[in-house]
């Protein structure tokens, strides 16, 4: 009989627990490697997804300046094309991007083999989106380029056979707004307000390593721009007394009755949203035409983000006063209409219309800085995130300022917008996707 070399127990154990802790660093390993190297390829899609934007909403002002009406036809048919093709084949790919992901990361385990986060319904999504864009639509690139980020992470993580938390989704919808505004402490501010419901230390370490990661790349390829121009004007206590309860109201209510419109046809509680979800193809024609009527009448103005005449009226010039109902409705219709894409940028640009309305009622107060009022008014009357306004505003112009006068206007207007709409959209919108319950606009 051979003789067998029997190992003390406590050689045993310890050899057992040295395993195991080789098994965990492999782990962490492959989660920080997963990490690093999404947010590194996220950061690089929503940079070339970024300059193809650029590109594609030039597309309808080179038609209408070849005949003017053309539009007319051109935009809803396009729309109605765009809807129908995104309900047919890619549903989850419709709307914002932002409620897909709240809603994946309130079922991560569900939602990490499912269409919300999926490489086919992201690479949809920007497909879709620059076609909105190019036929003229109202819409934004952050709320894609969040869903398309997650669903980056999300595949990274499940390469590399790393387990898919709500955290996941979490850094990698952060991490995309930080890429596309190029504004990192915006995309922490926007994990812990509109992502994360129940925010965790594991969670926000992940999330802040990712944000950093994809703003350096931004950083290094982009350069170390400011979105939306530099905005060095101040304002006196005395107008921002005045100033900031006027634009915080008046911004609360357009933004709450906004996001209330939009809520009301995701829960088809009227008529008309009824109709829309019957119709979805028609319905999104008809907002095709609304569109491209309010393009052709402000020769252009309207078209695709709003990001050039956002940038003009920060940096102190004076616009259209027909700007703001007129933006307004472009992205309303928009919105309505189902077709992907996101409503920060209109959002933000509605909101600079609203504020350029302010200023000839305050001739004395620099003129971007009411206009950045006006912003964060309406933005967070949208989107219920007055933290994240504010600090987009911030780093997105350099506007540091006017820090305390834009907070304290982000919270009259969330207060206002409470009181016209109770739910916040993002959220409203992610509750109409979960298993049970209808699709979301």
């Amino acid at each position: 009989m051979p003789f067998k070399l029997t190992l003390p127990r406590w050689v045993r154990l310890w050899r057992l627990r040295i395993n195991r802790r080789a098994r965990s660093e492999v782990v962490d390993i492959r989660r920080r490697v997963a990490m690093v190297g999404g947010a590194v390829l996220l950061g690089l899609v929503a940079l070339a997804f970024a300059a193809a934007g650029d590109h594609a909403q030039q597309l309808i002002f080179r038609v209408t300046d070849r005949v003017w009406w053309l539009p007319i036809l051109i935009t809803p048919a396009a729309f109605a094309l765009i809807v129908w093709t995104a309900a047919r084949f890619f549903s989850e790919s419709r709307g914002s991007g932002i409620p897909q992901i709240i809603a994946a990361g309130r079922r991560p385990d569900e939602a990490v083999k499912g269409p919300l986060v999926s490489l086919r319904t992201a690479i949809a999504k920007l497909g879709l989106t620059l076609a909105t864009l190019a036929a003229g639509g109202s819409v934004g690139r952050e709320g894609p380029t969040v869903q398309v980020s997650a669903a980056i992470m999300v595949a990274v993580h499940r390469l590399l056979k790393v387990r898919v938390t709500a955290g996941v989704f979490i850094a990698g919808g952060a991490a995309g707004v930080a890429a596309a505004f190029n504004t990192p402490l915006a995309g922490i501010a926007f994990a812990i307000e509109e992502l994360a419901s129940a925010y965790e230390q594991r969670v926000a370490v992940l999330t802040m390593g990712a944000v950093m990661i994809a703003g350096l790349v931004s950083l290094a390829i982009a350069g170390d721009y400011v979105y939306f121009g530099v905005m060095r004007e101040t304002l006196p206590v005395a107008d921002v007394l005045i100033i900031a309860p006027v634009a915080g109201v008046g911004g609360g209510l357009a933004g709450g009755l906004f996001a209330r419109i939009v809520l009301a046809a995701s829960a088809r509680t009227v008529g008309w949203a009824r109709y829309a979800a019957q119709r979805p193809v028609v319905f999104a024609a008809g907002c095709g035409l609304v569109v491209a009527v309010v393009g052709v009448a402000t020769n252009g103005g309207t078209w695709g983000t709003g990001y050039d005449v956002t940038r003009f009226l920060v940096e102190g010039n004076q616009g259209k006063l027909w700007f703001f109902p007129a933006k307004f409705a472009a992205a309303l219709a928009s919105t309505l209409s189902g077709a992907p894409g996101g409503i920060f940028a209109p959002s933000l640009a509605v909101g600079a219309g609203f504020g350029n309305l302010l200023t000839p009622a305050f001739p004395e107060s620099p003129a971007g800085a009411v206009v950045m009022m006006g912003m964060v008014a309406y933005f967070v009357g949208v989107v219920r995130a007055p933290l994240t306004a504010v600090i987009i505003l911030i780093e997105a112009t350099a506007a540091r300022g006017v820090i305390l006068p834009l907070f304290m206007t982000a919270l009259i207007a969330d207060w206002t917008s409470a009181q016209i709409c109770p739910t916040r959209l993002y959220h409203g919108l992610a509750m109409r996707m979960l298993p049970g319950k209808s699709a979301a606009a």
